[in-house]
């Protein structure tokens, strides 16, 4: 066994039935069934032989493979997903670039009333400095515009990141702004909207098998199994 940390590209590796992969790669010797759920979504294992390529974090089925390392660290597929959400939760929607272009405005003018708050109580109305600088301090915390330009990414941050945990991967700011305008969805992988994974919906004996000894001697069968399903 070595560290997943240790491998380079070229590394042969071996994987054995139940194991998950250990990085990206190409299959060299054995073939199998790999469940790539964990990155494609798709319930089935899907069948792999010599050539093909796997994703690290799959899992292998039955079979015993060897595996040579094909990408590791930042160029490994799950390190590059991990980095199309970092990217999303960074990019800019188009309402936060206004925001931010209001805010250069706005923020100029609220300094300068501030200012101009300060003086007029100082050097008109004859008020001390401390009386002033309370005065002055007021507005600048009253009409500071620091809510209006972090509401927006903090807002975009925030929706990415619950949106990853429940394995939706936004990869543009500007798409999670006009969500709210869906009113249509398309699904075109398979076990998007499923769980996958199959159980036992309806059990039908053969006339004059029990139920209870049926499910046992189906139980018997499948515990010696490393077949995905059993």
């Amino acid at each position: 066994e070595i560290e997943v940390s240790a491998l380079r590209v070229g590394d042969a590796v071996v994987v054995r039935p139940g194991e998950r992969l250990p990085a990206d790669g190409t299959i060299r010797d054995g073939a199998s069934r790999i469940d790539e759920a964990l990155i494609t979504g798709e319930s089935l294992p899907v069948a792999k032989a010599v050539g093909d390529r796997v994703v690290g974090g799959a899992i292998n089925g039955d079979g015993r493979l060897v595996v040579e390392v094909a990408a590791v660290g930042a160029e490994a597929t799950l390190a590059r997903i991990i980095r199309l959400v970092e990217d999303a939760q960074a990019a800019k929607a188009p309402i936060q670039r206004l925001v931010d272009r209001v805010s250069a405005v706005f923020v100029p003018v609220v300094l300068g009333l501030g200012l101009l708050t300060f003086l007029g109580w100082w050097l008109i109305a004859g008020a001390s400095v401390e009386t002033a600088l309370i005065d002055a301090v007021a507005v600048l915390v009253i009409a500071c515009p620091c809510a209006l330009g972090l509401a927006t990414p903090t807002a975009i941050m925030a929706g990415t990141g619950v949106a990853a945990r429940h394995g939706i991967l936004i990869k543009d700011a500007q798409a999670l702004e006009v969500a709210h305008a869906l009113d249509t969805v398309a699904f075109d992988k398979t076990g998007t909207l499923t769980e996958g994974r199959p159980t036992v919906t309806d059990l039908e004996p053969a006339p004059g098998v029990a139920r209870a000894d049926l499910l046992r001697r189906a139980a018997a069968l499948q515990a010696g199994s490393e077949h995905p399903l059993a």
